[in-house]
């Protein structure tokens, strides 16, 4: 289990870092391409359209051939599109990269989630699960600062590097990992796997219910920055040491989240851990205060770093030949989440009541959630996972 923990770990860090690498280089690049600053956030968009985008493809292909190959082919991929970015000598380029790295990237961290069920045994997938998102929690906390210190060699520098350790990283997963599902490939046919997991009313529910989670945690996260500066004047780097502690609080609840559902069960704790959120966004309109702030969302990410493991788990226990369509859609419904949180969460940040409006509205979200998550039957006693 040691193994695998650490080259899904490895995995999840490693995507994740790429995705957050290219902003502190926002303003360089903006310079070196002669743009406007009002259009270079197209560079972090293009990677994220295409992964979204190509998940949607990426899991039934998945699903029709050996995971280990397709993450292999992935990998590869997504450190050449990486590699050619520190390349790119103009922003069309710069963006058509990118937008290769993500689609690449929408090959690989799918097949992490769907390949755990398969490789570890069924009392270890939450922990292995855990360890997956300490690697995604991690590369949130050090994606940026590494972005800068690379950078500061030259701008060039991130990118060969990351793409350098893919391929370290591509070696030993071609080493360690066994092959994925070899004994259930079968002909590729996308509206076959589509047709399954449409008609499949437990993965469906629990999706959406996912969805409307990460649209209420997405708004929460995308305008702590606006709150700690307009509301208690934290400077630029305040912010960034502020959320570092927030970040540490999630990357502990994905590192030790499996322990909770050891002791009490993964209907128990998932059923407990949405309650302590309800209360924790219910509670934030009510503080005034910077350090009680930084510990009540320290507290709260905490509890999304626990129960983050536990959406994955549960989505992958509805199906046994789709894993990689079902994690396909599941980040396809974060970034879905992520980008109606940006919207409604602006909107209502300057035309209600701040933060206090954002956090009431992640009340609502979750608790639309938890009560979603009930009538799928998922707190029942006797819901098994891979029934």
């Amino acid at each position: 289990m040691k193994k695998y923990s650490i080259i899904f770990f490895l995995t999840m860090f490693l995507i994740g870092t790429d995705t957050f690498l290219i902003s502190p280089l926002l303003p360089t690049l903006s310079s070196l391409y002669g743009i406007p600053t009002t259009i270079s956030g197209w560079m972090v968009s293009a990677y994220a359209i295409g992964y979204a985008v190509f998940a949607l493809f990426s899991g039934p292909i998945s699903d029709g051939h050996d995971r280990k190959k397709v993450m292999g082919w992935g990998l590869f991929s997504f450190a050449i599109a990486t590699l050619l970015c520190g390349f790119a000598f103009n922003f069309q380029l710069m963006l058509l990269f990118r937008l290769l790295a993500g689609i690449s990237a929408s090959f690989v961290t799918p097949q992490v989630w769907a390949s755990i069920p398969v490789v570890v045994k069924k009392k270890n997938i939450v922990k292995v699960m855990g360890y997956a998102t300490a690697g995604l929690s991690v590369s949130q906390l050090v994606g940026i600062p590494i972005g800068s210190y690379l950078a500061a060699v030259s701008w060039h520098t991130p990118f060969f590097v990351i793409s350098a350790l893919s391929i370290i990283l591509l070696v030993l997963l071609i080493f360690v990992l066994p092959e994925l599902d070899a004994g259930q490939r079968e002909h590729f046919s996308f509206i076959k796997t589509y047709s399954n997991v449409l008609t499949n009313k437990r993965a469906l529910s629990y999706l959406f219910a996912y969805f409307i989670f990460q649209t209420g945690s997405f708004t929460v996260m995308t305008f702590i920055s606006t709150w700690f500066t307009k509301s208690f004047g934290l400077t630029l780097s305040g912010v960034g040491t502020a959320m570092i502690a927030i970040g540490g609080g999630n990357l502990i609840g994905s590192l030790f989240g499996s322990q909770i559902v050891d002791r009490l069960g993964l209907e128990k704790s998932f059923m407990y851990e949405l309650l302590v959120l309800i209360f924790l966004y219910l509670a934030i309109p009510f503080i005034h205060v910077f350090w009680v702030a930084e510990i009540f969302l320290t507290i709260t990410f905490l509890f999304n770093g626990f129960i983050f493991p536990l959406f994955m788990t549960t989505l992958q226990s509805t199906t046994t030949n789709a894993r990689s369509t079902i994690s396909s859609l599941s980040n396809a419904a974060m970034y879905f989440g992520e980008t109606i949180a940006g919207i409604i969460g602006g909107i209502l940040y300057n035309q209600y009541y701040g933060f206090s409006a954002i956090s009431l509205f992640a009340f609502i979200m979750i608790g639309i959630s938890l009560i979603l998550y009930s009538r799928s039957g998922l707190f029942k006693k006797d819901r098994q996972l891979n029934e």
